[in-house]
């Protein structure tokens, strides 16, 4: 029989999940799914974690001079998680400001200047920070490209989201990787699959999240 060692400190209860974001990203599986209509009026987009569990859902506001994107819990839209407001009128070089129910910073997300003309660079930024604390960026520009050339192609254009796939890299600003967001066949809707490549915290994943969800919106626009 083994002897319980009495120097031995005892075990720390973990720590429960006590605002809304943390209980809404308690627990979840990777890898995520982040999905669109493509056909849809208003963007809507949806994600999903690896057990089906919608972890959260959002709306676009349409007919706005400024973007503002609203973030339920599910698609019910009973309970809203968060916002996105841009911090000017739609523009190329627009700063988007997540904020929670409570109207407490989450984050905020913006294009790179022009270095995303050729190939898609975003900077998320923690609240309070005036340094990127993670780098968005395309993996191959190449794919993009052709991707965007074929998208346009009737019939053909259809299909195009089954054979290329955009990805896109989040580092640390140490140049740890932290997330990659990845396109995947579909048939009438954007799909993207969310990988965890690092350790964060509740809030730092949302933020994420919610500059994948941005970068999708406006590299769909720009085609």
């Amino acid at each position: 029989m083994e002897i319980p060692n009495p120097y031995t400190p005892p075990a720390i209860p973990s720590i429960p999940a006590t605002d809304d974001i943390s209980r809404q990203l308690h627990g979840i599986q990777y890898p995520l799914t982040l999905s669109f209509k493509v056909l849809a009026l208003a963007s809507q987009a949806t994600v999903t974690d690896a057990t089906g569990r919608t972890i959260l859902h959002t709306k676009q506001k349409l007919f706005k001079f400024r973007e503002h994107v609203e973030i339920w819990t599910d698609k019910s839209q009973g309970t809203r998680l968060a916002d996105i407001k841009a911090n000017q009128m739609i523009d190329w070089s627009a700063r988007y400001h997540s904020t929670d129910a409570a109207g407490g910073a989450i984050g905020s997300v913006g294009r790179r200047g022009w270095r995303s003309m050729w190939k898609a660079h975003y900077e998320t930024f923690n609240p309070g920070d005036h340094t990127p604390d993670f780098s968005i960026q395309e993996e191959n520009a190449w794919i993009k490209v052709a991707d965007s050339i074929v998208s346009d192609i009737p019939i053909v254009g259809m299909f195009s989201g089954y054979f290329l796939h955009p990805s896109y890299l989040a580092t640390r600003a140490s140049g740890a990787p932290a997330m990659r967001l990845t396109k995947q066949a579909a048939f009438w809707e954007g799909r993207f699959q969310i990988e965890k490549l690092g350790e964060m915290t509740a809030r730092e994943e949302l933020n994420l999240f919610l500059s994948f969800m941005m970068l999708v919106l406006l590299e769909r626009k720009r085609g």
